[in-house]
């Protein structure tokens, strides 16, 4: 079972970007992008005690800072282009002023939340007794490949309908949950892990581009 004192909500908020530079304080939605996890964090408390923020940026600090959330710094070469978010995690984990077994891990880059996610992501994981929890989005798309030039199915069959189609999943980054003995070992999810399924319209804000953030004020302003 989940001890919500020894569990953190964790931002990672990396300053370089090259698509949007300064992509987590940007505006969206009449504040900082990173601030709408802080939020939902902050209105979680009854689940997870504590909240961090891990950086390398001097002004992302100072900007969590004002709002009372601990920030980790996070080494220069944790916060390239080609580090993981589970190598920062690990260093969270390993250097953080607490003691945790769970760690809850939300993106900024994935600022909008539907209602009562938390709730069923923490009842999913302890009924089921997982070690780690993901959120995944319903796909039906038709997919498929250029071979020779030429269009191959990859997920049905020409002619197939749509519902007759075997259930497929997307990762959407909502939310991960994740015990910190899995972290320790530069590992997100686990042997014992668990799935929720969300097909929120929230589900397909992921912020990486200008079109994206267009996107996911649309979402904001349509179904909040």
């Amino acid at each position: 079972m989940i001890d919500p004192a020894k569990t953190a909500f964790v931002i990672p908020a990396r300053g370089g970007s090259k698509r949007i530079p300064g992509k987590n304080l940007i505006p969206f939605g009449g504040k900082a992008l990173i601030d709408h996890s802080i939020a939902y964090a902050q209105s979680h408390k009854q689940l997870a005690r504590h909240l961090l923020v891990t950086t390398d940026s001097p002004e992302i600090k100072a900007h969590c800072e004002n709002q009372n959330v601990t920030v980790i710094d996070r080494p220069a070469d944790l916060a390239s282009d080609t580090a993981t978010t589970v190598s920062a995690l690990q260093h969270l984990v390993q250097t953080a002023p607490m003691d945790l077994d769970w760690i809850i891990l939300l993106q900024a880059t994935n600022p909008l939340r539907p209602e009562g996610l938390m709730k069923d992501a923490i009842e999913t994981i302890n009924s089921q007794q997982g070690d780690s929890l993901m959120c995944v989005s319903t796909f039906d798309k038709k997919l498929g490949k250029l071979t020779d030039g030429k269009f191959e199915p990859y997920n049905y069959h020409l002619g197939q309908r749509s519902q007759d189609m075997e259930p497929l999943y997307r990762e959407n980054g909502l939310l991960y949950v994740s015990h910190t003995d899995l972290l320790k070992k530069g590992m997100l999810l686990g042997p014992k892990q668990t799935v929720l399924i969300c097909d929120h319209p929230f589900a397909d804000a992921d912020i990486d581009t200008p079109e994206d953030l267009n996107f996911a004020e649309f979402l904001l302003k349509t179904y909040a």
